[in-house]
């Protein structure tokens, strides 16, 4: 009896700190929310404002939680649009037809072009506070971090097993009880994992979204990105170092106290019937579920969420589906396809006529070899990134132990804004005379090639054990277990990746073909360069060459995605879905 009253004491004692720890930070967390928040709404004279902040190293605590906690509200702001954007594209087919197109054009357009329109409306919205900036860098970092997380739950939501939507349909489950029992939980792992690389993409463009200048006026917010920016700008490496380690430690300290416990609880929504062995545990993690704050809250919150379930899957209800006549449904096709079709071209009606008589058709075959010039780049990019990264993050994923031993470091790795680095890798170029035409290619690769390896380690762990044990036992050779079982296991994750990481090399593109460091700025031949040359022009050119260049853009990955990644994606749809 002895032992097993000391069990239970200690089992008490242990929940007691666990809960003490979960009460205190919960309040330090509620306190630095309402410390950091107070300096959004601080007064703001548009006129006075400047690029430059204080790059005292003192200062970068606070500029630190200034920029985490715009991180984390885009954050938010992009699971919000996830659910509703991925589920209305994955279950209608008329919304999938408009809304894909839409998600590529969205993620063609560069975060400067983003900038261009919401610091002047957010502005305009919240005259003399700094909310209205605050708010552009917010939008700003949800442009970086959205289109990856949809891209990813769309995904997950066209390959989800035909069986548990059929099992669904039979319990009679409404829409939205189908969405929260169903769709969320299968897409959780994939979601998690994106989820992360989106915050660590946001972490990329910090500086462009912090440090800006559009129409000639130069806006900086309190935050490490534009740190960076004006110590970089002042050639002050030292500073430029001190802001790193403040990255590194920021990083580690997100990962351990956010993602750790989160990848580690998505872990329960795997889709297998045998055990496989992985367990990732988290510290964190651990605390929590020992705690009993977690249980009063829930305690709390079940009879909120099961009215919510109620309610809406009451109204949520589908009738039983009818089977419409086929004349009237490809009439309805029809007209639906020239409404779109008009509204486009009415738009690009528009946007020709703009840049036709502001820049000139002379100024159009300037661009098109721009862009020829970038997309060369991008698909040196994804070539080297799949041939390095895809059976990387096979062996990663399969391997619970290395994951769970490599996973912080990635993570980090991942997290890390490159172009932090940026000044640092532009002083080697200069010093052993490499040219930003070719150096380019190694600053989008920084920011771009981890969208592959974390959606195939994604994929990788997602692979049923019960396909793995059963490659096993028929003792399959190496290479014919990675050609009929790995690659086509993480074929859909590697889309998943593929279309996220082009489009986010086209995007880095505005910060990787123009760099300043110490007073000079060194320029690539290309579209990233002639965007951001027109995003700080001033006059009346600036509108039509800053629209040519994101119109041509568009063009460019709108093409790619359709010639090649939506045809790869139905081929995952069609071929490598369980």
């Amino acid at each position: 009896m002895l032992p097993a009253r000391r069990r239970n004491v200690g089992r008490r004692r242990f929940g007691f700190a666990a809960d003490l720890l979960v009460i205190i930070g919960a309040a330090a967390l509620i306190w630095l929310i309402i410390r950091v928040g107070q300096g959004m709404g601080a007064p703001f004279d548009a006129a006075h404002a400047g690029a430059r902040i204080d790059t005292d190293p003192a200062e970068l605590p606070y500029y630190a939680a200034r920029s985490l906690l715009r991180m984390f509200l885009a954050l938010g702001a992009s699971l919000v649009f996830t659910f509703v954007y991925a589920t209305l594209a994955a279950r209608s087919r008329r919304a999938r037809a408009v809304l894909l197109p839409i998600l590529d054009v969205l993620q063609s357009v560069p975060i400067l072009g983003f900038l261009s329109i919401t610091v002047t409306l957010f502005i305009a919205l919240f005259p003399g506070s700094t909310l209205g900036l605050e708010c552009a860098a917010i939008f700003a970092i949800f442009t970086s971090q959205a289109w990856n997380m949809t891209f990813a739950f769309y995904q997950s939501l066209i390959s989800q097993p035909r069986d548990l939507g059929e099992a669904a349909q039979n319990l009679g489950l409404s829409r939205w009880q189908r969405f929260w029992r169903l769709d969320v939980p299968s897409g959780m792992i994939p979601l998690v994992w994106n989820a992360m690389m989106s915050f660590g993409g946001g972490w990329f463009f910090l500086t462009a979204s912090e440090a800006v200048s559009v129409a000639g006026n130069e806006y900086a917010l309190p935050g490490i990105g534009a740190y960076v920016a004006t110590a970089s700008s002042d050639g002050d490496l030292g500073r430029v170092g001190w802001a790193i380690a403040a990255m590194i430690v920021v990083i580690v300290g997100v990962n351990l106290l956010f993602w750790s416990p989160l990848t580690a609880w998505a872990e329960r929504f795997r889709l297998e019937d045998s055990a496989t062995g992985r367990e990732p545990k988290s510290l964190v993690l651990g605390v929590l579920r020992r705690s009993h704050v977690g249980s009063a809250f829930r305690r709390l919150t079940n009879p909120v969420v099961t009215a919510l379930d109620a309610t809406f899957g009451l109204l949520g209800r589908s009738a039983p589906a009818t089977v419409g006549h086929p004349a009237r449904r490809r009439l309805g096709n029809w007209v639906f396809a020239l409404v779109v079709a008009a509204v486009v071209a009415y738009g690009l009606w528009r946007a020709v006529e703009l840049i036709l008589r502001d820049a000139g058709i002379g100024e159009v075959g300037h661009v098109l070899p721009l862009g020829l010039a970038t997309m060369g780049r991008v698909a040196v990019v994804m070539v080297v990134a799949t041939v390095i990264w895809v059976p990387i993050g096979v062996i990663i994923g399969l391997n619970p132990a290395l994951s769970r031993a490599l996973q912080p470091i990635i993570q980090v790795c991942a997290s890390f804004p490159a172009n932090f680095l940026f000044p640092v890798v532009t002083a080697v170029f200069v010093a052993w005379h490499i040219p930003l035409n070719i150096g380019g290619i190694v600053l989008m690769a920084l920011g771009t090639q981890w969208y592959i390896l974390f959606n195939v380690i994604a994929a990788a762990s997602a692979i049923p054990g019960d396909l793995l044990e059963a490659a096993d036992d028929m003792r399959l050779p190496r290479t014919m277990r990675w050609r009929y079982v790995l690659l086509p296991g993480v074929f859909a994750g590697y889309v998943t990746g593929g279309i996220t990481a082009a489009g986010g090399a086209w995007n880095a593109s505005i910060v990787a073909e123009i760099v300043s460091y110490n007073g000079d700025t060194q320029h690539a031949f290309g579209l990233g360069d002639y965007i951001a040359r027109a995003t700080a022009a001033t006059g009346a050119e600036h509108v039509s060459h800053l629209l040519l260049g994101i119109v041509v853009m568009c063009l460019f990955v709108v093409g790619t995605n359709a010639a090649l990644w939506r045809r790869l994606y139905r081929v995952a749809e069609r071929r490598y879905s369980l």
